[in-house]
């Protein structure tokens, strides 16, 4: 198969992280005898320094030519310590997914059992854990009308039948080759936008009469996810919602260095870590590539390449059984990896398998 990687590494840590990710991916790609090529765009505090913009419609027309997009995180701390900035590094993020339609986050939540004691939680409660959080993406507060001057401020909460219904067929897709198990979550005893979820959502059940269907209030899901995080099989909720739970279903494994996401939609669809750009460990060689090699992985999945998705994770385990760490997981005595050298090291794994 031949695939075009539009390849965005934005700020921070981005680009430690995405030369690793790109360099596992030329690893796979040579294992299976597909072809690839990457064009390099520019996003983020990175694009606004350069040309004003932080999606500039060159890395939007790049997005478009390409198969997929291989991206890593976009912030500078000079934007977010400055509230009269009128461009910020995050309003590429949200154009990006705007404009390339990309209504359905994936982020999947699976421990690791090497990596138990790094959680929060108690063992008891969180080995096993593995869900997935589906976080409808272009929509809700975030797209919704806004306005702000010294004495009020508002943010519109817009939802559609047709935006709800999508996301939730993402949901029940998801169920569906899982453990059949769909929970809502929403604010329907608050919220106005909730209630028409829950109604649709109430609706489209019957169609899939396979799945368990339950609804949760956004505030006993963040509860749960914390007492009986096993109890998710796969979460569907909307925008501002999504973005709380999944970071802190994040949390539940031990390290935001781990976990990848997909966004998909009407495009091109994007790959990305779930963390941000930690601007404070740019260049020093000790941000975790993990996430961002997990989601090459998602990559070769959502293109139906499963083995070669299956090596990637087994690389991902291998380097953690074999204490292969960045500093923020590695064992108590362990040894000195970097960015740079846990990617080596896990692109060897794959070609001597």
């Amino acid at each position: 198969m031949n695939f075009k990687i539009a390849v965005l590494a934005g700020d921070g840590i981005g680009p430690e992280i995405s030369e690793q990710g790109v360099n596992v991916m030329t690893a796979v790609a040579e294992k299976f005898g597909h072809e690839v090529t990457y064009e390099y765009a520019i996003c983020g505090a990175d694009a606004i320094d350069k040309v004003g913009d932080p999606f500039p419609e060159e890395t939007f027309e790049a997005c478009m030519r390409a198969d997929a997009v291989l991206f890593s995180a976009v912030g500078d701390p000079k934007f977010d310590n400055d509230p009269t900035a009128k461009v910020r590094p995050e309003q590429g993020l949200l154009a990006m997914r705007k404009k390339l339609g990309l209504y359905a986050n994936v982020r999947p939540v699976e421990t690791f059992d090497c990596l138990i004691h790094k959680s929060p939680l108690k063992d008891e409660l969180v080995r096993g854990a593995d869900f997935i959080c589906i976080r409808e993406l272009t929509g809700g507060m975030y797209f919704g009308e806004k306005y702000q001057d010294n004495e009020k401020a508002y943010d519109t909460n817009f939802y559609s039948r047709p935006e709800v219904e999508r996301i939730l067929r993402v949901g029940y897709d998801y169920a569906r080759r899982r453990r059949k198990h769909l929970t809502v979550v929403d604010k329907a005893n608050v919220l106005a936008s909730s209630r028409l979820w829950r109604q649709i959502a109430k609706e489209m059940a019957p169609q899939y009469p396979d799945v368990e269907t339950d609804f949760m209030y956004v505030d006993n899901a963040a509860m749960r996810m914390i007492q009986d995080p096993r109890f998710f099989d796969v979460m569907v909720t909307e925008n501002t919602f999504g973005d709380i739970l999944t970071d802190e279903g994040s949390c539940i494994t031990g390290s935001m260095g781990l976990l990848p996401s997909a966004s998909t939609g009407e495009h091109t669809p994007v790959f990305e870590p779930i963390h941000g750009s930690w601007p404070q460990a740019k260049g020093q060689n000790i941000a975790n590539p993990l996430a961002q090699i997990l989601s090459v992985a998602m990559l070769f999945e959502y293109f139906n390449l499963e083995a070669e998705g299956r090596l990637i994770r087994d690389a991902v385990n291998a380097s953690l059984d074999a204490n292969v760490r960045t500093p923020e997981i590695q064992v108590e005595g362990g040894a000195h990896y970097g960015t740079r050298e846990v990617g080596a090291w896990i692109v060897d794994y794959i070609r001597r398998k």
